[in-house]
């Protein structure tokens, strides 16, 4: 025993001494406890089994013991993750989610036919027209915005830049695009700015400040945005990223006023901008007073009207004005 389980002379002395009726006493009295027990889970499986009552009660304690363990309040059940509003994915339109983003200009001719040519286009007299016709306005935008047109019956239309027609040819009229009455025609179009607003006028003097966002329309029917009635008819619609308005009439009337003056709205008549004794509204911009008062003129030259020299055309809304400043358009208007 010393040699093979490196054991000391008492040790192994210890072993010797020891008697087999001891060690098997030992193994004995576990067996005896293991009989036991087994006796007494097979008493208790065999009530389970002889009682329904029994048993819903065991379930009931076992579900107990469940939610004492993983209940919203322990460590292992609590909610580990959060619940959310599903976002809003109805309004996305996937065919306009896979055009490709480039930048184009859109050009519009005075009888109301569109197209868009790729890229930024600085040279304007590179422009060719059928016809007769002309130029009425030209702007940068990208493939992926959108383009709003203001017809003279104060609807706004709402055209996806991408489906535009190319700029090989004339282009495509505006009418066929949207459902516009023979009576209305194209008074203006610009490129749609999220978050933006418009001033918008009518013939009369009339006009109000618009969300962008309240304008956009998703049906060729357009929305009625500047209510006009009898003869009058609506005439612009111009960013409002000013702080002050600049109005003309055809009386050659200016007048400058804070744009705080003027109505916010979604859709209406608006109030009045300025009084007209004779005639209505040439046109109007929205401008910020410290920079000054801009137009250009026939020759594409700028003027600008420093904020001092401004006084005598300071006012509030709906009042006449005075005859604008020395060099101002004989035609009544700021320019591009």
């Amino acid at each position: 025993l010393m040699k093979v389980f490196d054991l000391t002379e008492i040790q192994a002395n210890a072993i010797l001494d020891t008697r087999l009726r001891a060690l098997r006493k030992l193994e004995e009295m576990q067996l005896k406890t293991e009989l036991d027990e087994l006796t007494k889970e097979k008493s208790q499986i065999e009530d389970l089994l002889a009682s329904e009552a029994t048993q819903w009660k065991t379930i009931a304690w076992d579900i107990r013991q469940v939610k004492k363990t993983f209940g919203p309040e322990t460590a292992i059940g609590k909610r580990r993750t959060d619940f959310a509003d599903m976002p809003e994915t109805a309004d996305i339109d996937l065919t306009q989610a896979m055009v490709e983003r480039e930048p184009i200009t859109v050009v519009i001719s005075k009888k109301g036919w569109i197209r868009a040519l790729k890229g930024h286009v600085q040279d304007k007299s590179s422009f060719s027209f059928k016809g007769d016709d002309a130029l009425q306005t030209a702007f940068f935008t990208e493939t992926t915005a959108k383009v709003l047109v203001l017809a003279s019956n104060g609807k706004v239309f709402t055209l996806d830049a991408s489906k535009l027609p190319g700029g090989r040819g004339f282009g495509d009229p505006i009418r066929l695009m949207i459902e516009l009455e023979e009576t209305a025609e194209i008074v203006s179009a610009f490129p749609y700015k999220p978050g933006s607003k418009l001033l918008m006028v009518s013939s009369e003097g009339r006009g109000f400040v618009a969300p962008a966002d309240d304008v956009v329309a998703n049906t060729r029917k357009g929305r009625q945005v500047l209510n006009v009635d009898g003869a009058h008819v609506a005439m612009l619609a111009v960013p409002a990223d000013g702080d002050h308005v600049a109005i003309i009439g055809q009386n050659r009337k200016l007048l400058c006023f804070p744009i705080s003056e003027v109505a916010e709205m979604g859709r209406g008549k608006g109030v009045r901008l300025q009084r007209y004794k004779d005639g209505g509204l040439s046109d109007a911009k929205t401008f910020n007073l410290a920079d000054g008062l801009t137009w250009r003129d026939t020759s594409g030259r700028t003027w600008t009207v420093a904020q001092a020299d401004l006084l005598e055309w300071l006012g509030h809304r709906a009042e006449a004005g005075r005859l604008p400043p020395k060099g101002f358009p004989k035609s009544n208007t700021f320019g591009g």
